[in-house]
């Protein structure tokens, strides 16, 4: 089996609602197993009828304004300088669990120095501070996973 069929075999069984595949052709075995959890979901209480004088304009657009914030989530406002994940991975604020973080708030950093480290598939990409100044906030724990774009560090 070509490498692409595997990759899309992998692409479909990930997406699909299976916990467990197994394929043999040949001498060759795929057996792939996730730990997705089934999520129950509640079927939505009937709503008593609202006689037709009670909707306005002015509720309508209440209840699309409502229904926006909830879609919407807001970002915090983050004044400074913002180092963004260049990646997705496992955030890492020091080289080893038993070294002393790359930084903590407070520090002074130079464009350049290191920050912390985001693993991804078992390498470690170090974050560089893109910005001279002052460590102003840290936004991500120790081992927290980020995504890309993911703000981690307010630099002033």
């Amino acid at each position: 089996m070509e490498l692409e069929k595997i990759i899309e075999l992998i692409h479909t069984v990930s997406e699909s609602n299976l916990t467990q595949f197994t394929m043999e052709e040949g001498n060759l075995k795929i057996s792939m197993k996730t730990d997705k959890q089934t999520k129950v979901v509640a079927a939505p209480q009937a709503v008593a009828a609202v006689p037709a004088a009670a909707v306005t304009p002015e509720t309508v657009q209440n209840a699309l304004t409502a229904q926006e914030n909830i879609q919407q989530p807001r970002e915090e406002s983050l004044d400074g300088n913002v180092v963004k994940s260049p990646l997705v991975g496992t955030f890492y604020n020091a080289p080893s669990p038993d070294a002393e973080p790359y930084v903590k708030v407070g520090d002074t950093v130079k464009k350049g120095q290191v920050l912390a480290i985001v693993e991804a598939m078992k390498l470690m990409n170090e974050i560089e501070s893109e910005f001279d100044g002052t460590v102003e906030k840290i936004l991500v724990s120790n081992e927290e996973v980020v995504e890309y774009g993911q703000p981690l560090f307010v630099i002033k």
